[in-house]
C-alpha cells in the first residue's frame, strides 16, 4: 500500500483521482471507478469532492 496520496502520471482516465485513490489503498483502479460511478446514483456531492481532490492531489513525481 502506498503511503502518499498522489495522482499517477500514467493510467489516468480523466484526472487520475480514482487511480490515485486505488494506488493509495491497494485496490484496482477499475474497482474504485466503479464505486465512484455507482455512488453517482445516490444524492450527494460526489462531483464536487472529485473536483476538489483533482485540485488538491499532487501529481506523482515520476
Amino acid at each position: 500500500m502506498a503511503t502518499t496520496l498522489t495522482r499517477p502520471r500514467n493510467g489516468a482516465v480523466i484526472a487520475g483521482v480514482c487511480a490515485g485513490l486505488a494506488q493509495r489503498f491497494g485496490l484496482s483502479p477499475f474497482v474504485v471507478r466503479l464505486i465512484f460511478l455507482l455512488s453517482c446514483l445516490l444524492p450527494g456531492p460526489q462531483f464536487v469532492i472529485y473536483i476538489v481532490l483533482w485540485i488538491l492531489m499532487p501529481k506523482a513525481p515520476y
